[in-house]
C-alpha cells in the first residue's frame, strides 16, 4: 500500500493538486543523511516529492542514533544511504530514491548536482558547503542551507529568486574552524523541519522563502531571529 497525498495538504492555500503534481515531478538532492538529513528526507518523502537523491559515504553509528532518527540499532555499521532508502521507501513506496554512497567532491559534484532541481544541505562541514555553493552557482540550482551546533541552528536559501544570494556572501572566509559536533537531538529535528519547509516552498511555490535572510534559533531561550543580508 502506498501513501496517498494528504487531502489536508492538497487543500492548503497556494498548494492544490497543481502544487502536488509539481512535487511529484521534482528531483531533490539531500547532501548528508545524518541528523539534519533524517527529518528533511522523511518530510519530503512524506509530502510526495517524486525523486530524492541521497549523498553520504558514512555508515550508521550507535553514537548517532539520538539524533539520526532514520536508523535503528540493528543497522549499525551499514551504509546510511542504503538504510535511509529502505526507510523512506517504507514510508512512501511511490518516491524514487537514488542513493549516492560517496563523499561529494570537486570531481563528482557537478555531475551529481546537475541531475536535480534543488539541493538541500544536511552536511556537517564547511568544505562541502563551499563546494555546494560554487556548484549550485555554476549550474543555477537553488540551494537550501542549514547548519546546527549544540542548541543552535540556522537556515537560509541561496541561488534563488530575482536577487539570488550566496553562501560565500554570508561566510566569505573558507578557513573557518571545524564545527563542534556536540548537539542535542532535537536541534537537527527543528532545523531540518525548517529546511524541508523551505524546499517545499520553492517546489510548490507558496510563502516567502528565506532568500537574503538568515533564520536562527536558540533552543536554550527559544528565541529565533531573522537577519537580512
Amino acid at each position: 500500500m502506498s501513501i496517498a497525498p494528504s487531502d489536508s495538504q492538497i487543500r492548503l492555500p497556494h498548494w492544490g493538486r497543481e502544487g502536488q503534481e509539481r512535487l511529484r515531478q521534482a528531483r531533490v538532492l539531500i547532501v548528508g543523511v545524518g541528523g539534519l538529513g533524517s527529518p528533511i528526507s522523511i518530510y519530503l518523502a512524506g509530502a510526495g516529492v517524486g525523486t530524492l537523491g541521497l549523498v553520504d559515504a558514512d555508515t550508521v553509528s550507535v553514537s548517532n542514533l539520538q539524533r539520526q532518527v532514520l536508523y535503528a540499532e540493528s543497522e549499525v555499521g551499514m551504509s546510511k544511504v542504503e538504510c535511509a532508502a529502505r526507510r523512506l521507501q517504507s514510508l512512501n513506496s511511490e518516491v524514487q530514491i537514488e542513493p549516492h554512497p560517496i563523499r561529494l567532491s570537486t570531481e563528482n559534484a557537478a555531475a551529481i548536482v546537475s541531475r536535480y532541481d534543488l539541493v538541500v544541505d544536511a552536511c556537517d562541514n564547511f568544505e562541502t558547503r563551499f563546494l555546494l555553493d560554487d556548484t549550485c552557482a555554476a549550474l543555477g540550482k537553488p540551494y537550501v542551507y542549514g547548519a546546527i551546533c549544540g542548541y543552535e541552528g540556522q537556515v537560509s536559501v541561496f541561488h534563488y529568486g530575482k536577487r539570488p544570494r550566496r553562501y560565500r556572501e554570508l561566510y566569505p572566509d573558507e578557513h573557518l574552524p571545524k564545527p563542534d559536533n556536540a548537539v542535542v537531538g532535537v536541534t537537527p529535528a527543528m532545523v531540518g523541519a525548517v529546511e524541508a519547509n523551505q524546499a517545499l516552498q520553492l517546489l510548490v511555490g507558496y510563502g516567502d522563502p528565506l532568500v537574503g535572510k538568515l533564520w536562527t534559533i536558540d533552543l536554550l531561550t527559544m528565541q529565533s531571529f531573522l537577519l537580512e543580508f
